[in-house]
């Protein structure tokens, strides 16, 4: 990968996690410790990004992927306990809900929004992407 794309990717990711702060923080989604976890680690990776710029060493770009991989995780589980939460509120609206019909109503539900989450696996896979073959992780050296 070149240096300008790894450049790119990193500015996306950056661009993408500063969005995601920004919208967590105004819609209140820091009501309890869980609510606070996609937000920490939107943080995490915007201290951790100018580490693996200025100071790419194997270990801090191991310590950025295990925190792409978090960020992955946190979305994967968003979307459970978002989607979770909705479908709860659907069928207290209309308890005669079920199949189909409730996956459907919760899916494209606006509150809260069960497929949101999904940004910081996207979030994540960019900043994996970002560190495929990193020069400091000695790939494709061949000695």
């Amino acid at each position: 990968m070149t240096d300008a794309a790894r450049r790119i990717l990193l500015a996306i990711l950056l661009l993408g996690v500063a969005g995601i702060i920004a919208e967590l923080l105004l819609l209140g989604h820091d009501e309890d410790f869980y609510q606070w976890i996609p937000i920490a680690l939107a943080i995490a990776t915007m201290l951790m990004s100018p580490v693996v710029v200025m100071r790419p060493a194997a270990g801090s770009i191991r310590l950025f992927q295990g925190l792409m991989v978090l960020m992955i995780a946190s979305g994967a589980v968003g979307i459970y306990l978002h989607y979770g939460a909705t479908t709860e509120f659907q069928l207290e609206m209309d308890p005669t809900l079920s199949g189909f019909a409730l996956f459907k109503k919760a899916i494209l539900a606006k509150a809260p929004p069960a497929l949101a989450p999904g940004a910081m696996t996207q979030l994540g896979l960019i900043g994996l992407a970002y560190t495929f073959r990193h020069p400091a992780l000695g790939a494709g050296r061949t000695t």
